[in-house]
């Protein structure tokens, strides 16, 4: 059987609402290109918001992690007592406490 697949490349849209801040994942558009995903990302996110900026990203190109991994990925790694800063006098007058 011949494979009749017509779909577009999927691209992930990452919106920019005030410059300097951070981009934020606004969902996906279907294109052939770069170019026309993102006049299509600007016709579906950007009509009804002023944007500071847009990325679009090629699905395929973005690399996550598994969840079967994530107890062995996300550890904090206890047993590297370095990584904590426990070795560090705190000046007095500074708070520890953390909303």
């Amino acid at each position: 059987m011949e494979n009749k697949d017509t779909q577009w490349n999927l691209w992930e849209v990452f919106v920019q609402y005030k410059a300097g801040k951070a981009y934020e994942h606004v969902g996906n558009v279907h294109a052939p290109d770069a170019e026309l995903a993102l006049q299509n990302a600007r016709d579906l996110y950007a009509r009804r918001e002023r944007l500071a900026g847009m990325w679009v990203v090629p699905s395929e190109a973005i690399v996550a992690s598994s969840a079967t991994d994530s107890e062995s990925f996300f550890d904090p790694a206890d047993d590297k007592v370095y990584r904590h800063p426990l070795f560090y006098k705190i000046p007095k007058g500074v708070s520890l406490d953390v909303e």
